[in-house]
C-alpha cells in the first residue's frame, strides 16, 4: 500500500525533474523557483538541502564544457574489496575529486579530479596514490562528447 504523496515530496519532485536542464540563470535563483512554485526562497533552499543531506543528490551546479575552465580526468584504480569503503572515503575527501562510484572491473573504483590545470590534476592523483599506498590509472580525455544526463524520476 502506498502512502499519500506530501506537497513537500511533489515540490523535491518537481524540482528534480523540471530543473534538471534550464535552471534560472539569475542572482536569485531560488528565489526564482520560489516565485514558480508559489513558496519562499528558504523552503526551496530547505528542500534542496534536505536533499543533499539524505544524499538523494549529491549536488547543484552547472556542468561545463571539458577543459573549458581547469582541467580534469577520469580516474581509476585497483583497490582490494576489503579497503574499497576506506580508499573511497579518503577519496572523496580530497576536494578536488567530484564524485567516485563502484564498478565491477579489476579497476573497481573510477573517480574524476579536477582543478586550474593539468599539472594540479596531476599533484591530485600522486596525493592519492601516496595515501593510499596504491596506483591510480589517469584516464585522459580523449574526445569529447555530450550526453544529456537528465531523466524523469520515478516515483512510487
Amino acid at each position: 500500500m502506498n502512502a499519500a504523496v506530501t506537497p513537500r515530496a511533489e515540490l523535491e519532485r518537481a524540482l528534480l525533474d523540471e530543473f534538471q536542464r534550464d535552471f534560472p540563470l539569475e542572482p536569485r535563483p531560488y528565489e526564482v523557483l520560489a516565485g514558480k512554485f508559489g513558496t519562499s526562497e528558504e523552503t526551496i533552499l530547505s528542500v534542496l538541502r534536505s536533499l543533499i543531506d539524505d544524499g538523494r543528490i549529491s549536488r547543484i551546479g552547472a556542468i561545463a564544457t571539458p577543459h573549458s575552465a581547469g582541467w580534469s580526468t577520469l580516474a581509476a584504480m585497483a583497490v582490494p574489496a576489503s579497503r574499497l569503503a576506506e580508499v573511497a572515503a579518503l577519496v572523496s575527501n580530497f576536494p578536488e575529486v567530484n564524485h567516485n562510484y563502484e564498478r565491477e572491473h579489476r579497476l573497481n573504483l573510477w573517480f574524476v579530479v579536477t582543478g586550474e590545470d593539468r599539472a594540479h590534476v596531476a599533484s591530485v592523483l600522486e596525493e592519492i596514490e601516496f595515501s593510499t599506498g596504491l596506483p591510480v590509472v589517469d584516464l585522459p580525455l580523449l574526445e569529447s562528447f555530450r550526453l544529456d544526463l537528465g531523466f524523469p524520476l520515478q516515483w512510487s
